[in-house]
């Protein structure tokens, strides 16, 4: 990759030329000189600094996001190369929203490592609005995603469904779910995940089909607050079953789906490369192996 612009990338991100110059063994006028190099490139200056601090301005934003682009395609490059000669390794980085990323994904990627030792996964996790633009931005290898997205990608595919339950603390004022109805549903308080989830998106949908107004919302940015939040009692959540298989194994909370209700989801993986190396190629294989995610039940 273009050292002026690698440089100015770490300076970005560390807010600081001395920290740079320790990174790269390099003396710090020598990343000044980079630094001004590239401003002479691009023709104009890139950070507003003095002896306090360095931050971006409004022309180095634009450089440092699509600079952040450029050093992820050069990266990418780099290893599929290296892919053509060598026993797949080097790096894979997959995004995954929530529900998946925090529940099903660590034993995919110990799959992976197993499969693939010489891999390097980093993985991100966020919600499907977010995993869905970072692959748009060839920030990342693969996304996972829960829900719909609109962006269009080179690869959109459907690979396992996701169960759905209305799920409540054991001591919740209401009835268990072979009596409670669709209609005493909104009497209650929903615990929510944030907009841009796929889980939010679902109960959406779930509140729209039956006509369902709840009384109050509480939201939260996690499944895991989400839980505890519904373990002390604070109201009613729709989660995935994959995501509170201990919760009912210890009684912690109780499934309240009223008879008529069936909920489905499915998951879907993003791409956006005509290319992909082994690992990632590998890794694509195991999201689609069905029978693998029967051992990932407690």
């Amino acid at each position: 990759m273009d050292s002026q612009l690698k440089i100015f990338l770490s300076v970005a991100e560390n807010k600081s030329f001395s920290r740079t110059a320790e990174k790269y063994y390099m003396s710090q006028p020598a990343v000044s000189q980079h630094i001004q190099a590239l401003e002479e490139r691009i023709g104009t200056k890139l950070l507003d600094r003095n002896n306090k601090f360095v931050k971006l301005n409004k022309a180095g934003e634009i450089v440092y996001h699509y600079g952040k682009e450029i050093a992820a395609l050069y990266n990418k490059m780099e290893y599929l190369v290296d892919d053509l000669t060598n026993n797949a390794s080097g790096p894979i980085n997959i995004g995954a929203s929530y529900t998946f990323g925090e529940y099903l994904l660590p034993n995919l990627i110990a799959e992976l490592l197993s499969l693939y030792p010489y891999s390097q996964p980093a993985v991100t996790i966020g919600n499907t609005e977010e995993i869905a633009h970072l692959v748009n931005n060839s920030q990342l290898d693969i996304g996972i995603i829960e829900g719909y997205t609109p962006k269009k990608f080179l690869v959109q595919k459907e690979f396992l469904e996701d169960s759905m339950v209305i799920v409540a603390s054991p001591g919740f004022p209401l009835k268990r779910e072979d009596s409670i109805s669709v209609k005493e549903l909104g009497k209650y308080t929903w615990l929510m995940r944030e907009n841009g989830s796929g889980t939010r998106e679902a109960s959406e949908k779930l509140f729209e089909e039956f006509k369902i107004v709840p009384q109050s919302f509480l939201t939260f940015s996690s499944t895991q607050s989400i839980k505890a939040a519904a373990e002390a009692g604070l109201g009613l959540s729709l989660l995935s079953r994959w995501a509170i298989q201990k919760e009912l194994k210890y009684g912690d909370l109780i499934t309240v789906n009223p008879a008529d209700i069936s909920l489905k989801r499915t998951f879907s993986y993003l791409k956006n490369s005509h290319y992909q190396s082994k690992v990632l190629e590998g890794f694509t294989e195991l999201l689609e192996q069905k029978n693998l995610y029967d051992t990932f039940y407690i």
